[in-house]
Order: C-alpha cells, then structure tokens, then sequence
C-alpha cells in the first residue's frame, strides 16, 4: 500500500495523490490503488526554516514518526512530497530514526527519482532548478543532478528572492493562497523561467512541490516543465504494481 507524508505543504499532499489517480490504468473505482495519506501540519516543523536556521526543531523526527504510523497500518512504500525534505540534514536523519526502529517501509527519494527521470527523458541537459532558498542553499539537486551526468542552471541571490517570495510571501504566495494561486506569484515564477532559459536551461524542474500548483503545464516559456510530485507519483505506482502505470 502507498503512503503519503502529507501537509508538507498541505495541497502538494493531495496533489500527489491527485497524481496517483491520474497516471494509474483503472477503469473502475476497485481497480485503483490503495493510498494513505496523512497531513498533520501540525506535528512538522518548516523544512526552509529549519535549513535556514530560523527553527531549531529538526522536521526529520515527526516526519519518520508519521511513516512509522503510515507502516503499522499498512504503507509498504512512502514518499513525501516536499523536495526540501531531502536535503541531507532531514533526510538522512529519517533514514536513521526509521533503521533505528526497525522500519522495513521503503522510503522513495524525490530528488534521485527526479534526476533519474531527467537522464532518461531528455538526456545530459542543463536543467534550471526554481526551489526554496533552504533547497538551493544545500545544493540538493545540484549534487544530485550533476551525479547523474547533468548541469544545474541556478538563479542568482536577486532571483532567488523573487522565486522564494512567490512561494512563502504571506500576502501572495503559494504557500498564503493557493487554490487559486495568485496572479502575482504565477507572473513572477514565469519570470523566473524566462530567466533561467537566458543562462541557457534546456528545461526546468519545479524544484517544490507547491509551485506546479502555480505551473501546472508540462511546457512553459518554450521549455519543458518537469513536476518532481508527478515523477514521484508514478515512482509510487511503479513499487507497488508497474503494470498499473500509464504510457
């Protein structure tokens, strides 16, 4: 059964699961797949402001608390749909609350099945990466990508900015409204492709997991737009029957 780390944010859980339902052949209700999710945005600290220093409490405890609950009813394969979850600092810890209690879940990493998507699909390109500032600081995709084989196009400080604002802003960002996202925070994540594509990205990856909220189409300013919650949605279905996957 799949389990979903959800409220990390609280529409990118449902998103994914949105996803689940859109990449599985079912022509019935009984044909889909089994799907956990458990959104408790209560019990998980902020992954950038923990990263950022700006939260001492390490998000990784509550996050393997959470899969450990997913496991015991029923979850054999988990992911979390929060890329600055898998920045080594919480990522790594997860890993290690789960061996230490026994865990025999599989946990899916976004970044690494985002990459390997990438080098299969479109080959060793420069990919621009748009991300939360804890993400680009830690270097999770640049690392991760350059293991396989491809060049990260990354905004400058100014830039960054702008792409962090259109997610966390309190008054338009993604994260404040988003269901719609507002006007500003889409125009201003545009921008920012516009801006990665002059530095020479041959496409873009929506490095967190609310701003295909924003961008939900697959090509954007005449570059292919990679959404990691959608790559990690059919990793999902591939771990638990891959003859359910769509084309």
């Amino acid at each position: 059964m799949i389990g979903i780390i959800g409220g990390v944010g609280p529409l990118a859980g449902l998103d994914i699961v949105t996803k689940i339902i859109e990449e599985t052949i079912a022509t019935t209700d009984q044909e889909h797949l089994p799907v956990l999710l458990s959104s408790q945005p209560h019990r998980i600290a902020d992954r950038t402001a923990y990263l950022l220093g700006q939260e001492s409490e390490n998000p990784a405890y509550a996050i393997a608390e959470i899969i450990q609950e997913l496991e015991k009813t029923g979850a054999t394969v988990v992911a979390i749909p929060c890329n600055t979850a898998h920045a080594p600092r919480i990522f790594d810890v997860i890993k290690e609350e789960l061996a230490h209690a026994g865990s025999r879940v599989k946990l899916l990493h976004l970044v690494e099945e985002t990459a390997s998507f990438i080098q299969q699909n479109f080959g060793g390109i420069d990919v621009g990466v748009l991300s939360t500032t804890g993400t680009k600081n830690t270097g999770l995709y640049k690392n991760i990508l350059s293991q396989n084989g491809l060049e990260t196009v990354e905004p400058d400080d100014a830039l960054q900015e702008k792409i962090h604002a259109s997610i966390y802003d309190k008054t338009y960002g993604i994260k404040a409204i988003s269901s719609p996202v507002s006007n500003r925070a889409r125009q201003e994540i545009i921008a920012s492709i516009m801006e990665l594509k002059k530095l020479g990205a041959k496409a873009i990856v929506l490095g967190c997991t609310e701003l295909p909220l924003a961008i939900p189409e697959k090509e954007n300013s005449g570059l292919p737009v990679i959404d990691p919650n959608r790559i990690l949605a059919r990793a999902l279905i591939r771990e638990i029957d891959p003859s359910k996957l769509h084309d």
